[in-house]
């Protein structure tokens, strides 16, 4: 389940002003210690905004033709068709 950051700073408050045990605490939220942690670590380095999704870091697919290489691709294959 994705958290919005005003989710994962909710479970960060929690843990840290609940009387349990952080592992405790967390068994109950049913949130991965990991997890947890690494959202500590984000908020603790960059506040809540470093707890935004980020996007994902490639938006080119490293395969795919740009727009007008294609379009001269077609082109060629089409003109070379049309001389047989």
């Amino acid at each position: 389940m994705r958290y919005p950051a005003s989710g994962k700073f909710e479970i960060i408050r929690l843990v840290e002003q609940s009387h349990l045990s952080a592992k405790q605490m967390l068994d109950r939220l049913g949130t991965p210690r990991t997890t947890f942690y690494r959202w500590y670590d984000k908020y603790l380095c960059a506040g809540i905004d470093g707890l935004a999704d980020k996007p994902s870091g490639q938006t080119q697919v490293w395969n795919r033709i740009p727009d007008d290489i294609r379009q001269q691709i077609v082109e060629l294959a089409l003109d070379t068709q049309r001389q047989r």
